[in-house]
């Protein structure tokens, strides 16, 4: 269920005279505009237009003593404008109408006596010229009041713009006009129409980015998205990995980088090997592919008709975004991009961003309603010689002997830990960490099992993990479980050696790292610091291999390994598949 915003444009007009007059006002209100709909798998769906209110405190505008000779002004008008829009609303003004197509204030009684607009700004001691009008308008109740200047006709394309409102609140608008009059001119009243037009302002949308000769750029390609990222030296038909994305955007998944704005062109995924085109003369420009959440990860029946609503992405680069969706967890309120990849199955296609506080700094409890099965309470990590009990995951932002497991003992291992190193780095100087947001948090495999993986489980899958409910680490250890029929329906053979996957290592790797599957080099975190960040992948599965070590997929540039096995206190990055 989304909001649609459209235009909507309401008018109203107001009489102006010079002397004495007879006038009328109109005020306006344009009701709620609704359109529903049903499609078959895609549930109820509204669109809502924004609606606009204009009402003036009186349509009267009357100089009262226009002494022939000299300048006056008029009486002021309050314009108010309200609108359910939150991008706020523009309010214009013009002169005239279709009965006096003319910007003249018109004598009523010998239409050859006439008041013409002013085509420049002029205060109102400055009013020089003989029989000219103008007008005049204060955002902030009169306090001060701009230079009086002539009103385009109402044909004109667009009208003297009297504010911009952002949405941020209402700025009531105050009006008011002035007249010279020669010493001969005609007394009596002039007439004239002023419409107010109020327009719904659109949805502000991203620009085409420039990218110069020799660089691939990296928009953010969204005006509420955070995070900055730097260029990319690259060489014209030369081959290029991608970087990471270091964009984040509250309530969208990322999926990838596109030639084209609007997701139209080729979609790479974050660390994709690509071959570039020719950049001698301009660069290669790369937006980001937002996709909007279509509901919570915990919910099993929207994910059910999400993943069943989903295009089998193909494994021959023409994927395109039939085959994504997204979905936020509510644990902590991150959006992951999700696709239906080539084993059939649906897979988060970013990397788990889950830590022990959600971005308002409040501790994210785990409960059996919002995480996989966890077992609970979880261990603390603080305190390694009289542990303390908690269902929220620990942070370590340092890793060392004694903030993150360095060997292969009990006392070590039954601690859940998960590493905000990256999280952290992007948060205090993200001009200089780009490529951390995608990467996620690192997991030792007793955080990515929610304690389900103890030290002494030495075979077998895990009862449960950090995965949302009705989601689920993969299994490994086969070219039965789901790493292995991922990696076969990928190509591969399911082997847990990279020299026996056929095709060859190099073009299987880069099958895992082209959109949408979107696996990614994060690197691990193995003993006090982050390695081989940039060339190596790792992702946990739930399945153990003995009391020391755990299966997980591996992948570097020239190979893969579905059924790979690592210490378990290794921080590895971690995926979760529907269930």
């Amino acid at each position: 269920m989304w909001a649609k915003n459209g235009k909507k444009t309401i008018k109203i007009s107001a009489m102006i005279a010079l002397g004495f007059v007879c006038i009328y006002g109109l005020s306006s209100f344009s009701g709620n505009s609704y359109a529903l709909t049903y499609q078959d798998n895609v549930e109820l769906q509204f669109t809502w237009n924004p609606t606009i209110r204009i009402s003036l405190s009186s349509a009267d505008l009357i100089i009262d003593n226009l002494t022939p000779g000299n300048s006056a002004d008029s009486n002021t008008i309050t314009i108010n404008v309200g609108t359910n829009n939150m991008y706020g609303y523009t309010l214009s003004a013009t002169a005239g109408n279709t009965t006096n197509a003319s910007t003249n204030l018109v004598n009523t009684v010998d239409d050859t006596k006439l008041f013409t607009s002013l085509a420049t700004d002029a205060s109102l001691a400055s009013l020089t010229t003989d029989n000219t009008w103008g007008y005049s308008y204060s955002t902030n109740s009169g306090t001060s009041w701009s230079n009086y200047s002539g009103l385009p006709l109402y044909t004109a394309a667009s009208g003297a713009e009297l504010i911009n409102n952002d949405g941020s609140g209402s700025t009531p608008v105050q009006f008011k006009i002035a007249a010279k009059a020669s010493t001969i001119q005609a007394s009596g009243a002039y007439t004239n129409t002023i419409n107010f037009t109020a327009v719904a302002n659109p949805e502000p949308t991203p620009q085409p980015i420039t990218c110069d000769a020799g660089k691939i750029c990296y928009s953010e390609n969204a005006l509420d998205s955070e995070g900055t990222m730097a260029e990319q030296t690259a060489s014209s038909n030369s081959r290029v990995t991608l970087m990471a994305s270091n964009y984040s955007r509250s309530g969208y998944g990322f999926a990838g980088w596109s030639t084209t704005m609007d997701g139209s062109g080729k979609i790479y995924g974050p660390n994709e090997t690509i071959t570039t085109d020719d950049l001698s003369s301009t660069g290669m420009p790369l937006y980001a592919v937002w996709v909007r959440s279509a509901g919570s990860m915990q919910d099993s029946s929207k994910v059910a008709s999400v993943c069943n609503s989903l295009t089998t992405a193909p494994i021959d680069g023409t994927a395109n975004l039939s085959s994504v969706s997204a979905l936020t967890d509510q644990r902590d309120n991150n959006t992951y991009a999700i696709a239906k990849l080539a084993d059939g199955k649906c897979w988060m296609i970013e990397n788990l961003r889950l830590a022990d506080k959600d971005s308002s700094n409040n501790d994210i409890e785990l409960s059996a309603t919002n995480t996989n099965n966890p077992s609970l309470p979880l261990t603390n990590i603080y305190d390694a010689t009289n542990p303390t009990t908690s269902n929220h995951l620990s942070a370590s932002t340092n890793p060392s002997s004694t903030a993150w497991c360095t060997s292969a003992d009990a006392a070590c291992y039954d601690q859940s830990m998960l590493y905000t190193g990256n999280t952290t780095e992007r948060g205090a100087n993200p001009a200089t960490s780009a490529n951390t947001y995608s990467y996620g948090n690192y997991y030792n495999w007793y955080s990515a099992t929610a304690d389900n993986g103890t030290y002494s489980k030495s075979s077998g899958n895990t009862a449960g993990d950090l995965c949302p409910t009705g989601w689920t680490l993969p299994t490994s250890g086969s070219a039965s479980m789901n790493f292995g029929l991922l990696d076969i329906a990928l190509g591969g053979t399911g082997s847990t050696s990279s020299s026996s996957t056929t095709p060859t290592g190099t073009v299987m790797s880069a099958a895992y790292r082209s959109y949408p599957n979107n696996f990614l080099y994060p690197g691990i975190v193995y003993g006090s610091s982050v390695d081989s960040r940039g060339s190596n992948g790792s992702y946990w599965s739930k399945s153990a291999y003995n009391s020391y070590f755990a299966y997980y997929l591996s992948f570097y540039s020239s190979g893969v390994r579905p059924s790979d096995y690592y210490n378990k206190y290794a921080g590895f990055s971690v995926r979760c598949l529907a269930q």
